[in-house]
């Protein structure tokens, strides 16, 4: 297994790693008001990703092609299976004619919990609980997230523009999701895309790690419906403010009133929607 020990100090090169071609030509056929044209069109890339951690397969996942080295890290906190970016001694990539492989090492005392919890399915396109072997592992507890501070309604709003205008994979596609992270004057300072929101999410959570920045400096915007897993990953992550473009399940609700975590929802033009811990959010 190729290694680099020195891989958390050197996020910007690594993160070249590990991409293939998003975009993929492809000819169609279009019809716009019953007149009938031909054109080349771009259509986001779907491959099978395996992570393997310390020479065992853990898991198959359906993802776009790109920044695996952050999806790998982000997977890899969000779903427990290593204590933080430490455990993670290196990871490499190996390409393979019908997708991404990705070596994780990791601290040998992970390898108790990543056994037991290894997945029996290969996961749909950005399937937070494809394969998990039980409830108790796909509900598990997080911690109450620090209270943090408020932000601003206007704040909120910026980062959504600001996400929807650094979709450059969704420009040129569509049919990808968008996570961003945002600071408190809704100024977007990464994104990460990819055809599974849940992907997106634990890219973009890898980003954040690899750069250590604050996770109470500011908040998570992401392109999609608030699920318990996209609650479950923010909460993960140690950020206290959830924002999403569309509404919220009951589960996910729930679980964000119990980890402390402000969820927005129906992000659009001048409203939202607030389900918990509204005191974060202010006119």
């Amino acid at each position: 297994m190729g290694t680099n020990t020195d891989w958390l100090t050197q996020p910007d090169a690594l993160l070249r790693l590990g991409t293939a071609d998003p975009l993929i030509p492809h000819h169609v056929v279009r019809w716009d008001r019953g007149v009938r044209t031909e054109r080349e069109d771009m259509i986001a890339e779907e491959a099978p990703v395996t992570i393997v951690y310390n020479d065992i397969p853990h898991v198959v996942m359906m993802a776009t092609p790109t920044n695996l080295i952050d999806f790998t890290l982000g997977f890899s906190i969000t779903e427990g299976l290593i204590r933080s970016p430490a455990d993670m001694l290196a990871i490499a990539c190996v390409p393979h004619e019908r997708g991404m492989e990705m070596q994780a090492t990791v601290a040998p005392e992970c390898m108790e919990v990543i056994n037991g919890r290894t997945r029996r399915l290969s996961g749909r396109t950005g399937c937070g609980v494809c394969g998990s072997d039980s409830v108790d592992a796909v509900l598990r507890p997080v911690s109450e997230v620090p209270d943090g501070r408020a932000v601003s309604g206007l704040a909120i709003h910026r980062a959504l523009d600001g996400l929807v205008a650094q979709q450059e994979l969704n420009r040129s596609a569509g049919a990808v999701h968008a996570a961003g992270w945002a600071g408190f004057d809704g100024r977007v300072s990464l994104v990460r895309e990819d055809v599974g929101r849940h992907n997106a999410l634990d890219k973009l959570i890898g980003a954040v790690l690899t750069r250590r920045i604050d996770p109470q400096a500011g908040f998570v915007v992401v392109t999609s419906r608030a699920s318990f897993e996209m609650v479950h990953k923010t909460a993960m992550l140690g950020a206290s403010l959830l924002v999403t473009v569309s509404g919220a399940t009951a589960l996910a609700v729930r679980m964000a009133h119990q980890a402390n975590l402000t969820l927005c929802g129906f992000t659009r033009q001048e409203s939202h929607t607030v389900y918990t811990h509204a005191w974060r959010v202010v006119a």
